[in-house]
């Protein structure tokens, strides 16, 4: 079944709302001006993400997927959306997600009736397009969970997005962002410069220089890096809108660290990062004097909060309990975040709808034994990676 027919079916489903009706429509190309509004509205919509600007759709294309939108309509004005990135993949279909989403506008009437008509939407899409299709509502959208599952989707462990983060309050000062680091780290600030680290906001040239030293991570963290020529393009589309920025950390002038974030609304996101920890570069806490720098950027800018990344669900579940601050039996990658002593939060439940049965019960077979789990992990990370 193509997009069009997927549109012709999502164009009639509506609720009745306060002040009239809420429509969805499916469409692969909307008018530029229709797109144009959907990066403003995602751009001031809280908890929103880059991964739902059309500059990603055109940054997955180059790799392989095709985008469908559901548009939300009050009296002709767009009140809400979803990108869904989908590939087909041979033998099974076309395979969609959706991160972050969907995004409701927050002045937008009736919010219960648009989140009705957003699990009609997505359910016809997930039964009539797409033979899976992971959704991972954005923060503070539990009622768009809640909504999906009494249609027909259920929880997903599929990991499409991290299920929760760490970060940062920039409205405090810097005084007292530091007095809240882990007391490893609480002194570094004053010894950086002594030591010889510095750094630099970077430019397109530094992109190859990530990717070598994202290399240097994957080794040490095992997974596969992304291709040197994807930072690319993701740099350049971002970049060009001032939504993303690449920040260098160096020891006596040489480049042994480096972190991409990216910017969306009041939040500015850890995307990507590397580090080449040889020598004494790995006794300095160089990618800490990054993050540090970039709280102290993203202040300087006005943004509400520096979000360090998502957590590993242990970590996470230990942070809300309050069961501890900061645990040396976490991934380091963890430690590293929560050192830094941000506020925890999990995102509502992800979810998924595969179709048909018989794809299903292969699908929840798979992941009962170890083999089947690595397939389903490794199929996960091309998934959400550069590669085909």
């Amino acid at each position: 079944m193509g997009a069009s027919e997927v549109s012709r079916r999502a164009a009639g489903v509506g609720t009745d709302c306060g002040e009239g009706t809420t429509s969805i429509i499916a469409c692969p190309d909307p008018d530029p001006n229709v797109l144009r509004a959907w990066d403003r509205l995602v751009n001031s919509t809280a908890g929103s993400d880059v991964t739902q600007l059309t500059a990603w759709a055109r940054l997955r294309g180059r790799v392989g997927y095709e985008s469908l939108y559901l548009l939300a309509f009050q009296a002709k004005e767009l009140v809400g959306g979803a990108q869904i990135m989908y590939r087909r993949v041979p033998g099974l279909g076309a395979v969609g997600y959706l991160p972050y989403g969907p995004v409701i506008s927050p002045g937008a009437a009736d919010r219960l009736g648009i989140c009705r008509a957003f699990g009609s939407g997505l359910a016809t899409v997930g039964r009539c397009r797409l033979r899976m299709l992971f959704v991972q509502p954005p923060e503070g959208a539990d009622d768009l969970s809640c909504e999906l599952l009494r249609r027909g989707f259920r929880t997903s462990t599929a990991s499409i997005a991290p299920a929760g983060s760490i970060r940062i309050d920039l409205t405090a000062t810097e005084e007292e962002i530091r007095r809240r680091f882990a007391r490893r780290l609480r002194s570094w600030p004053k010894k950086w410069v002594a030591r010889g680290v510095t750094v630099r906001l970077g430019d397109g040239h530094d992109v190859a220089l990530l990717a070598t030293l994202m290399a240097h991570s994957a080794r040490h963290q095992d997974y596969q890096p992304l291709q040197v020529d994807y930072l690319r393009a993701m740099y350049s589309e971002l970049a060009a809108t001032g939504q993303a920025a690449l920040f260098v950390g160096e020891v006596h002038g040489e480049p042994v660290a480096a972190d991409l974030v990216t910017a969306c609304g009041a939040m500015v996101r850890g995307r990507l990062a590397g580090f080449d920890r040889t020598g004494e570069a790995g006794r300095l806490s160089v990618p800490a004097a990054i993050r540090w720098e970039i709280i102290r950027w993203a202040k300087a800018r006005g943004y509400r909060w520096y979000d360090l990344g998502g957590l590993h669900e242990q970590t996470l579940r230990e942070l809300l309990s309050g069961e501890c601050r900061y645990s040396d039996s976490w991934a380091s990658s963890d430690q590293a975040k929560a050192a830094f002593g941000g506020s925890p939060y999990r995102y509502p439940s992800a979810v998924e709808m595969i179709n048909p049965a018989p794809v299903r019960i292969a699908y929840d077979l798979s992941r009962r034994w170890p083999g089947g789990r690595r397939l389903v992990a490794r199929a996960t990370r091309r998934f959400r990676g550069s590669s085909l």
